[in-house]
């Protein structure tokens, strides 16, 4: 059962993907903006695109999320994550879903999201 690592770096992959049979499961690091100035809107969109990057890397998508974990250092800024999150989510397919308040690793990160997808083998 192969596992593949894409971006390996000194203390993450931002991608691994674990072929157990006929599916792969996609395992993503959390993803944080580009743009640490950037409102809330901006970075959850920054940081959604940089999903959809990566799991079109691996042969996925969106619509093959499995589970999602937020990772907010203000709950304050919940609805407008969801707003975003809403627009951006197949509707139907969304996945399981936790958002948790804590401390991201620059004060300037607004949201970090971490996802578990499927792709074909």
């Amino acid at each position: 059962m192969p596992i593949e690592r894409h971006h390996v770096g000194k203390r993450l992959s931002d991608a691994v993907v674990f072929t157990p049979g006929n599916e792969r499961i996609v395992f993503l690091a959390g993803q944080v903006a580009d743009d640490k100035d950037a409102d809330m809107s901006t970075q959850t969109k920054q940081v959604l695109a940089s999903i959809d990057r990566l799991l079109a890397e691996v042969g996925s998508d969106k619509s093959r999320l499995l589970s999602a974990t937020i990772f907010l250092p203000d709950m304050a800024d919940f609805p407008a994550l969801n707003a975003v999150w809403e627009a951006w989510v197949v509707a139907g397919q969304t996945p399981a879903r936790a958002t948790v308040e804590a401390a991201l690793a620059h004060p300037a990160y607004k949201v970090e999201i971490q996802v578990v997808a499927t792709a074909p083998a």
